[in-house]
């Protein structure tokens, strides 16, 4: 390995350790209590080095979300061979659920914590172009289920928002342990089992 590889590799690495000492302390003080003294400290490095990577905290939160959406999509990259768009819609459903609860601090930073999300629309990225790409490949199925002779007299994208809002939240009530109003031996499985319950629904639309 070259002496500009090695240089390279390096700078990355450090770049990922700022991205997981920001994660971890956006989680633990919350966004506006995080400082990019307080990440520097993290990674026992003076300040000024963060700046060589990022020109703030909104633009390291935004990388994380990047981060997020990259895995999920990556995930949904199996449903490209699933042509029945009821059973993409379902996979995709069973696939976002699967990730929410196996990456709990992600989805959390994704899509719970409150978000400098202004910085998204004040800066040179396609307004919110992780989340809006997730929500158009949803609109997509829907609108091939549609095709397909489901969902007649519904509109796509308000049914989209609210097949997305409803998964959400099961996700949501979860990740936020708030699911011990339901019986102690289904808390584990009261999700996978509530989105069952939505796919019949689902299927008689």
């Amino acid at each position: 390995m070259g002496i500009s590889d090695r240089k390279e590799r390096e700078r990355e690495e450090l770049r990922d350790r700022i991205l997981v000492a920001a994660k971890a302390l956006f989680l633990e003080k919350g966004f506006e209590k995080t400082s990019i003294r307080n990440i520097a400290d993290r990674i026992e490095y003076s300040p000024g080095i963060i700046y060589h990577y990022f020109r703030d905290k909104n633009e390291i939160f935004h990388a994380l979300h990047q981060g997020g959406f990259l895995q999920l999509m990556e995930r949904m990259k199996v449903l490209t061979s699933v042509r029945n768009p009821m059973e993409r819609l379902k996979a995709m459903g069973s696939i976002y659920v699967e990730f929410a609860l196996e990456n709990p601090d992600m989805y959390d930073l994704m899509f719970i914590k409150e978000a400098p999300i202004d910085h998204v629309f004040n800066s040179e990225h396609d307004q919110w172009k992780e989340g809006g790409g997730t929500f158009n490949y949803l609109r997509s199925t829907i609108d091939d289920c549609i095709r397909e002779g489901h969902f007649s007299g519904h509109d796509s994208e308000a049914l989209s928002y609210l097949i997305w809002s409803t998964v959400h939240g099961m996700v949501s009530l979860s990740i936020r342990k708030r699911c011990e109003v339901v019986l102690p031996i289904r808390q584990d499985k009261i999700v996978v089992d509530g989105l069952e319950e939505f796919f019949k629904i689902l299927d008689r639309l």
